[in-house]
Formats: C-alpha cells, structure tokens, sequence
C-alpha cells in the first residue's frame, strides 16, 4: 500500500510543475484523494458491498468533485489533474500511466444493464480539459484526446482525436502540410482548430492543391531534364525545379 501512495504521489510530481513537494501533493491534490477513496470503493464493489461502495463513491464525490464509479477500472500511475467535474463510468477501465484533466466525461451511450457501456483507456493516454469520450469503444495506448473534443468512435494507438464530434487526425499529413504551409509564411495548425469554419476548410484546401501542384510541377522539372529535353541553362530562371511557394500569389489568393 505504501509503495503504491509513494508510486502515485511521485507520479503527479513529475507530471505536474506546480507541485512543490510531495507534502503538498499528499495534502491538497483532490485527483489524489479521488484515487485513494475509489480503491476503497472499488474493493467493496467486487466483495459485493455495492451500497457501501456507492456511499463512499458519494462522499468522494462531495470531497473532491470527482465522481467515479466504484465498478470502474482504473490502472497504476494515473493522475487526475486538478479533476474538477471529471466523471468516469460503471464500466469504464483505465490504464496505467493515463493523465486526465477537468471537465472530462468517460460515459455511456447505451441503457443496457450488464452491457460494456463505457470507454476503455489503454496505457498512457492523455485526455484533454472538457473532453467527452461516450461508448464502449477503446482509446489506444499512447492516443491523445485534444480538449473539449466529443469522441464516440474508437481511437488508434498512438493518435490524436480533436474537435465535435472527434477526427482522428493523421500525423503524417499534418506535418507534410504544416511543411507545406511554411513555405508559404504561415503556420498551417493556426487555420485548422475550428474544422467546422468554412474558410479554415478552404484555405486548407488550398494549401493541399497548392502543396501536389508545386510538388508535379518540381517533378516535371527534373524528369524533363533527365530526358534532355531542357537544361538547367535553357530553362526559365523561375523554373520549379525544387519544391517552392509564391508566397505573394497565395496571399493574393485567399485576400
């Protein structure tokens, strides 16, 4: 028992850069007191003390505002941060090494009892302030859930899931995009928070055309001059033999 409260104080303060010292942890993080009390519950909840559990899970509750479920799972190392109104389900399951912020939601979109309603987070995801994950689906190891995301369909290990309801996004392509957009004197990630406002979708998709057209054009380019059709000599001197962006053309674009 001690070397787990040593485990989990530990943990918040590595995590967490306004923690002090481990006194402060052990005496003021109301995600740490919501943990310690829901094993209690926890414990009472599978030797079939399902009143008794429920009682200490209300009184939780009311200490920390932090509402967890006595039947639900949670793993080593998690930390709840600050917590103010986190609720996390019958039959939602933790993993180790998971970190959740205020606000989030693990619920449940079906009424059926005995039924798995809640979400399952594997190992080391981290969830967002506000976030709502609602269903039986699971969260994969290492994902991320961006804040106040709406998350009702299962998210791979290892990605990230942002906006209402949630995208999965691709890493690959946003980073070839945000290369893209670079070039172009902007950063691509400011335009692409709200993905429901029309003229972030329109400039995003500019740069993407923007982004295949520059890269056919330089391709073009160099299989010209590998069939000797032109030179580097007789071509135009703003020819696209590499990858560049008129940065001024595409401001006159989207003015």
């Amino acid at each position: 028992m001690f070397s787990w409260l040593r485990e989990e104080i530990q943990v918040i303060v590595e995590r967490d850069p306004a923690a002090r010292s481990r006194w402060e942890v052990l005496t003021c993080y109301p995600g740490l007191h919501a943990l310690w009390m829901h094993r209690v519950a926890h414990a009472l909840w599978k030797a079939g003390y399902h009143w008794l559990a429920r009682w200490i899970s209300h009184w939780g509750r009311f200490l920390t505002a932090i509402e967890i479920h006595p039947g639900a799972v949670i793993g080593r190392r998690v930390f709840i941060d600050h917590g103010m109104g986190v609720v996390i389900g019958e039959t939602a399951e933790i993993g180790d090494d998971c970190t959740i912020y205020q606000g989030v939601t693990l619920g449940g979109t079906s009424l059926y009892k005995g039924t798995k309603r809640h979400p399952t987070l594997e190992s080391g995801v981290v969830v967002g302030a506000g976030a709502k994950v609602l269903g039986g689906f699971t969260v994969g190891s290492a994902a991320r859930i961006g804040s106040n995301a709406v998350v009702v369909k299962a998210v791979p290990a290892g990605a990230t899931a942002v906006g209402n309801p949630a995208r999965i996004i691709d890493k690959q392509g946003e980073q070839q995009r945000e290369a893209a957009a670079s070039r172009m004197g902007f950063s691509a990630y400011a335009v692409t928070q709200n993905g429901d406002d029309p003229l972030s979708k329109a400039v995003l998709g500019l740069v993407d055309h923007a982004a295949q057209l520059e890269h056919q054009v330089a391709l073009l380019w160099r299989e010209l001059e590998k069939r000797g059709v032109c030179s580097q000599q007789s071509a135009p001197q703003d020819a696209m033999r590499t990858e560049h962006f008129d940065r001024d053309e595409f401001e006159k674009l989207v003015k």
